[in-house]
């Protein structure tokens, strides 16, 4: 909601609700649908009506004429579907709603795998904004230091404009960061679904630093198991062998049964009569043959994409899981042995400059030091948490069973 900090979950869940590309993706179940009451439709019967022998003309039935009664015929048709037709119609179609399901499904994995990754951008956009208006806040301390020392005739003009302009570069990465954070935030919104961006919209909780329990090997086994374009692909096989099923009974022909009512009038004079007939094509030709075969190849194929498929699945588990392990290798890293030694000098630098015992250089240097190494930190924890989300979005961890 406007003026609410939302948390990941509540980004997600507003997210499937309202995503537009989601939406759209859960139109085909309607279509799907759609297409399964078609199939359970049976054919037509045909109504006929034809006259003959009329004397529209000016010609009657006469002895002396070779002209027949006025002739009013009513012909129905019935075909007879043969081969399961009707039945073998009903399970595509309820194989294709299966497979739209399906998509879904993955969009759906899509879509909360995207909000996830933006929802850390955001986080670590706010993480960098924080630093940068920390560091914006220690120049503008030095500055007006300088100042003081300046109007006292302690400290060197050049001295003063050189801290002057570092304040105005920090100023700068402070409106730079802040940039960033809109930028994150705008996407973020776009992800779940908001067509106005909120100006106050803003995130709430800290970035994931779980341990990941499952070995390769388990997160494989669950991709396979859960993964809905995996299981979509394996579905599409099912439906090639539906589809197959229903091109071999299209091949077999059908029959059609007749009825017909003729009215015969002359003289008058009348009397109807009732006749029957049978028609069946005969399937010289064509016996659906070209059907059959691309049905069977399909087959074919969807198992060679289903391969094709586990293959992949297999390489993205290997590297996310190598993604995580790097990543907690590199945050431990720099957690123990980077960040609290430079918030160390550079504290220890700018108390030593404020007292004149070190230079603007040195100070600038250790700030500069002490920059990068946050900087490095929060983009280790934003890599941490991304590549435990990966894992998720890799297994379809994060999506519920239906």
């Amino acid at each position: 909601m406007p003026g609410q900090a939302v948390t990941l979950e509540e980004a997600v869940q507003e997210a499937l609700a309202k995503n537009l590309d989601l939406a759209a993706e859960k139109l085909n179940v309607s279509v799907a649908e759609a297409r399964e009451i078609t199939a359970r439709l049976r054919p037509n019967p045909v109504l006929t009506v034809s006259g003959q022998t009329l004397n529209l003309l000016g010609s009657r039935f006469s002895p002396d004429t070779p002209l027949g009664p006025n002739q009013l015929n009513v012909h129905t048709d019935f075909p007879i579907e043969r081969g399961h037709k009707r039945e073998e119609r009903v399970a595509l179609a309820r194989q294709e709603r299966s497979l739209a399901e399906l998509g879904v499904r993955e969009m759906m994995r899509q879509v909360i795998a995207s909000v996830q990754s933006t929802f850390v951008d955001v986080q670590q956009a706010k993480e960098s904004v924080k630093l940068a208006e920390e560091n914006l806040k220690s120049l503008e301390g030095v500055v007006a230091v300088n100042e003081a020392r300046l109007r006292s005739g302690d400290l060197a003009k050049v001295e003063y404009d050189r801290s002057t302009v570092a304040a105005l570069q920090y100023r700068a990465a402070v409106q730079q960061a802040r940039l960033q954070l809109d930028q994150a935030k705008t996407q973020l919104q776009q992800l779940m679904g908001r067509l106005r961006k909120a100006p106050d919209f803003d995130v709430t909780g800290e970035i994931r630093r779980d341990e990941l329990a499952a070995a390769p090997d388990e997160i494989l086994e669950r991709a396979r198991a859960r993964r809905p374009d995996y299981l979509l692909n394996r579905q599409a096989a099912a439906r090639s062998r539906a589809d197959l099923r229903l091109q071999l009974a299209n091949g077999k022909i059908d029959y059609v049964v007749g009825t017909e009512y003729t009215r015969q009038q002359a003289w008058g004079l009348g009397g109807n009569s009732l006749g029957f007939s049978f028609s069946v094509p005969l399937p010289v030709f064509h016996r659906n043959q070209g059907e059959i075969a691309r049905a069977q190849r399909e087959i074919t194929l969807a198992g060679a994409r289903t391969d094709a498929l586990d293959a992949s699945i297999r390489t993205e588990v290997d590297r996310a899981y190598r993604q995580y392990t790097v990543s907690r290798q590199l945050l431990t890293s720099v957690e123990a042995e980077m960040l609290s030694k430079a918030r160390g000098v550079r504290d220890t630098t700018e108390y030593s400059y404020r007292r004149g015992e070190a230079s603007l250089v040195e100070f600038l240097d250790a700030q500069r030091a002490f920059n990068d190494a946050t900087q490095t930190y929060n983009e280790a924890r934003a890599n941490y948490a991304r590549s435990l989300y990966l894992i998720d979005a890799v297994s379809a961890a994060s999506l519920r069973p239906d």
